[in-house]
């Protein structure tokens, strides 16, 4: 085949651009008629419809011509919608079972089929087939790729199905919880990138939400409390390293094991003398309050100052997992042992020093949660066991160990606040929410399973 006849071969014919014409047409008038009825200024209704337009045609375009193959008369085989049953199969097959849902729910709900429901199809499905037809220039990065492409729908949908869902105060309180998830995760994300998993880091979390307020109350100094409770978290996580590296194979049993341990010492510390097991009251001090609090603000901007200490963390360590020893020895480790330890990569040091991180980070995160509810209680931390692990799987971070990494997790941290956020505006309670969470969770360890682990391929 020529250069110029394969140039060809790419390109759509002129009833296919006509039809991605009408079509981008179409959701261009629906952008205009939606910005019009919500009052914004014209001028942007106008810029708005134009990318919307190009964009929509750019991506008709660059999608439909994945679809076009290119058949020699001598050559013989499957036919071209053939190749494309064979090459699209489970995309197709979803996309059928998304639209039959659409219309029984449309059949059976009344007042369904409206605009709002039909566009966030429209989305569900866009984003079905982008991530299927262009997920494979992103092969390198795929989970990242995957996990943007469903947080922009879900923020999408909820923006159009949700009322005040798009709104700064939404928003800023999407980006607060997420920074304690975010923050919590942090010690996941390392234990899981060597192979392990951390499962006392809501122990921790409600240990330190007691124990600090507990402290306080005593008389010991606000800063000195919080220096004290961060301590003896990174010195927990340093006793759950060295137990678990000498029982790697208990490690999971094990931190859950020292987690409920240090529980329960300090509910029956704190429980002397009260009757009120669990659960410490007192003054919080203001400081603590402004760091964690929606009505915070960082140097007298309204924003609250979790939300920065989160972003600088994240920055940190996006950044030094790619351009420091600690982080492509981590990876080294990570990929395969043996290797890395013959390079005089000490497997002791990294582990250890992972699981202390997840103690610090764990320990931090409830004693910020406690700026944020004003009281002490043990059961704060509970629902992290749940969603440190689902924000790391999610993102694309390998439970084996050696792929991933923390910019992965903020993604995935993103994608199951923006959607509990949106299980919320739609009336679902919390063990509903968990119950959508462990159905995320399925498909995406399923998807990411699919590719071979990164040591089969070196």
């Amino acid at each position: 085949m020529t250069p110029s006849s394969e140039a060809a071969s790419t390109e759509l014919s002129l009833a296919g651009r006509i039809l991605g014409l009408c079509v981008g047409g179409l959701l261009t008038l629906l952008g205009v008629i939606y910005g019009l009825v919500q009052g914004t200024d014209i001028q942007l209704v106008i810029l708005y419809a134009i990318a919307t337009l190009a964009l929509f045609y750019w991506g008709w375009r660059f999608i439909l011509t994945q679809f076009r193959f290119e058949r020699r008369p001598s050559e013989e085989g499957p036919g071209p919608y053939r190749l494309v049953w064979l090459r699209f199969r489970a995309s197709l097959i979803g996309l059928a079972i998304i639209l039959l849902g659409f219309l029984i729910l449309a059949a059976a709900i009344e007042g369904f089929w409206n605009v709002w429901n039909i566009l966030s199809l429209l989305i569900l499905l866009a984003i079905i087939v982008l991530t299927r037809t262009i997920g494979p220039f992103f092969e390198k990065n795929r989970s990242a790729f995957i996990g943007l492409m469903v947080l922009l729908g879900l923020f999408l949908v909820g923006a159009m199905q949700i009322d005040g869902f798009a709104s700064l105060w939404n928003v800023k309180s999407m980006l607060l919880f997420a920074s304690f998830l975010g923050i919590a995760a942090v010690g996941q994300t390392l234990v899981a990138m060597l192979g392990g998993l951390d499962l006392s880091i809501p122990f921790i979390i409600g240990s330190a939400n007691v124990g600090m307020l507990y402290l306080i109350g005593l008389g010991v100094p606000p800063w000195l409390a919080m220096c004290l409770v961060l301590l003896t978290g990174a010195i927990l996580g340093l006793i759950n390293g060295l137990l678990s590296y000498r029982l790697q194979g208990q490690a999971l049993i094990l931190t859950l094991g020292t987690g409920f341990a240090i529980s329960g010492a300090v509910q029956i510390l704190t429980s002397i003398g009260s009757a009120y097991s669990g659960n410490v009251m007192g003054v919080v001090p203001m400081w603590l309050s402004n760091l964690a609090a929606m009505n915070g603000k960082t140097f007298g901007i309204p924003i609250p100052p979790v939300i920065v200490i989160w972003a600088l963390i994240a920055l940190v360590l996006v950044i030094g997992m790619r351009h420091t020893v600690y982080g492509r020895n981590l990876y080294a480790l990570g990929v395969n042992r043996v290797s890395a330890s013959r390079v005089m990569i000490s497997e002791l040091k990294y582990w250890v020093l992972a699981y202390t991180i997840s103690g610090f980070f764990s320990a931090l995160t409830g004693a910020l949660l406690l700026g944020w509810s004003g009281g002490g209680f043990i059961g704060v931390g509970d629902q992290y066991l749940f969603l440190t692990l689902a924000a790391v799987v999610v993102g694309g971070t390998s439970l084996l160990g050696g792929q991933g990494g923390y910019g992965f997790t903020v993604i995935g941290v993103f994608v199951l606040q923006v959607l509990a956020s949106f299980l919320i505006g739609i009336g679902l309670n919390f063990e509903w929410q968990q119950f959508i969470f462990g159905l995320l969770i399925l498909p995406m360890v399923a998807l990411y399973a699919r590719s071979p682990h990164i040591r089969t391929q070196i």
